[in-house]
């Protein structure tokens, strides 16, 4: 299999390139302070943001390729795979990393207002591209935070401060990515902004074990649209069909499981197919090859890189 780094915690991916642990649940990282490191596929278990200068080539980000504009930011989530497997060779970057665990905004408000941010979303296809001042405010409250981190113990008034920073890095990834859709799209954002976070609660509430995969009409019926609507919006807003972003979403989870060790039956019956060959005729469809032969690809891959470090 693929070697995966689990980032279980913020601080996993910081003692990963060896920068200082600050704090149990935030992580701040300055890469221009950091000695030469080695890349990682990482599976997130937190919330990230990589604020970066410039990026690695070919980074994989859900299982795509992924190649980030200068000066900007990849946010990622719990639960989602990226990042680049370790190839041997030692990465020397500039920018930062703010990770932090979900269960710092546990019982607040924001715990459910992050759903809302859709560029955590594997479908936003694209990173956040910072001007000047922008990168200049965010990396500024990222100094100030690693300060607060520095010189105060672990406490609920300084946890209320972090929780404060975030906040406000966030609404300005937000700016960005509103100023990124055209404005003449944005309705049509809006309701795959919604349509998406549907399909994201389905899945959090395991709605597929008792009610199989969501369909277009229900989605329809709890976005208050009609099938043929729902449709249309989803067609003017990604150029495809409504029952193929559902399968899209669901293959994209459906690979993540795959990496982390489950066979492809659990994998499936995780998922709410009711049988596997429903599965695999889907993946094939959307990736050109079966679970099987996704799984074999990423082992070759895998034996190789040993192969080339032990050389």
């Amino acid at each position: 299999m693929k070697q995966v780094l689990q980032v279980t915690d913020p601080n996993v991916y910081a003692s990963y390139v060896n920068a200082p642990l600050l704090h149990p649940l935030v992580s701040i990282i300055h890469y221009d302070e950091l000695k030469h490191f080695r890349s990682s596929l990482n599976n997130y278990g937190v919330y990230g943001l990589f604020i970066q200068k410039s990026f690695p080539k070919n980074l994989s980000y859900g299982m795509k390729i992924f190649d980030a504009s200068d000066a900007s930011i990849i946010a990622v989530a719990p639960g989602q795979i990226g990042g680049a497997e370790d190839n041997g060779e030692l990465l020397s970057l500039s920018g930062w990393v703010l990770l932090w665990s979900p269960e710092l905004f546990k019982g607040t408000d924001w715990d459910k207002k992050i759903q809302e941010y859709r560029f955590f979303s594997y479908f936003f296809s694209d990173s956040l591209r910072t001007d000047t001042s922008e990168w200049g405010r965010i990396t500024q409250l990222l100094v100030q935070m690693r300060h607060e981190l520095q010189e105060n113990e672990d406490s609920p008034a300084l946890r209320a401060l972090l929780l404060g920073y975030i906040q406000l890095i966030l609404e300005y990834c937000n700016r960005i990515y509103l100023r990124q859709i055209s404005l003449e799209d944005r309705d049509s954002s809006d309701m795959l902004k919604r349509f998406h976070q549907l399909l994201t609660n389905y899945f959090s509430d395991n709605l597929q074990l008792d009610l199989g995969l969501p369909s277009v009409t229900y989605c329809a019926s709890k976005l208050a649209y009609s099938p043929r609507y729902l449709g249309d919006m989803i067609h003017k807003a990604t150029g495809g069909t409504a029952i193929g972003y559902i399968h899209s979403f669901v293959v994209e989870k459906g690979k993540s499981l795959l990496m982390q060790g489950y066979n492809v039956s659990e994998t499936a019956h995780m998922l709410g197919f009711e049988y596997v060959h429903h599965f695999n005729r889907i993946f094939k469809k959307i990736n050109g090859i079966t679970p099987r032969e996704f799984l074999g690809r990423k082992s070759a891959t895998a034996a190789n890189s040993v192969l080339n470090q032990r050389r």
